[in-house]
């Protein structure tokens, strides 16, 4: 018995002791703020990629620290709908050929050859699709902060992909978002519950090649903007 309460008390002291680590705030210093930047710098919405397979559990990993992604009222309301199948992809494909022609033929008599040109997906090279909802139903959070808005539960969502989009970058990898889709298609083809809210669909795969210049800029599409010009003070 006496031994059994040692046993008890050791556990008790254990745990007690990971909580108070856990506790201690963890600093970064000015070399890593910097490896950061160049993280956030070198991110880049990817639409060529190579055909390389990527290691065995790295999608697992990068799903698990999008999970870490805030949320609100810790709803966790992102859904990873991980996409295998040959015949969903095809799907897709075709979805996005669809979209894209109507997207093009929307384009001003000035802009429609310059769209014609761009590459606006990667869903014949990545080597992994998925796609992100937002579960609109979930009753995790029990509706904390959603009152007056309740897209933050879509909001949260985004927070997961740009989550794994620097988990990625960190490692080599590239994610590009492509959103010329139908959602009520998507839901469909993927066979989701009709309340989950589409947020797009991802390829992931090793980029083809790596610039710290948005493509769209580099095409002239269009240009980025300084951030002063993006600030309002009151």
């Amino acid at each position: 018995m006496r031994s059994k309460n040692m046993r008890l008390n050791r556990q008790i002291e254990d745990v007690a002791q990971l909580r108070q680590e856990a506790r201690q705030a963890i600093s970064f210093d000015a070399a890593f703020r910097a490896r950061l930047r160049d993280l956030v710098l070198w991110r880049r919405d990817v639409r060529r990629f190579r055909r390389d397979p990527l290691p065995d559990g790295m999608l697992e990993s990068l799903l698990e620290l999008a999970c870490l992604a805030p949320s609100v009222g810790l709803s966790q309301p992102w859904r990873f709908v991980v996409v295998e199948d040959s015949a969903r992809r095809s799907a897709v494909r075709e979805n996005f050929r669809l979209c894209n022609a109507e997207a093009l033929a929307a384009q001003p008599a000035h802009r429609a050859a310059l769209y014609a040109r761009l590459k606006l997906a990667g869903l014949d090279e990545a080597p992994v699709h998925f796609a992100v909802f937002a579960d609109r139903t979930t009753t995790r959070g029990h509706d904390l902060g959603r009152r007056t808005m309740p897209e933050m539960i879509d909001y949260s969502a985004v927070t997961a992909v740009h989550t794994i989009w620097l988990a990625a970058r960190a490692q080599g990898i590239g994610l590009g978002w492509i959103s010329i889709l139908d959602p009520t298609a998507m839901t469909a083809i993927l066979t989701v519950p009709p309340a989950w809210k589409f947020i797009g669909y991802f390829c992931l795969g090793y980029p083809a090649a790596e610039d710290t210049i948005p493509e769209l800029e580099q095409m002239g599409w269009e240009e980025r903007s300084a951030p002063p010009s993006m600030v309002v003070r009151r």
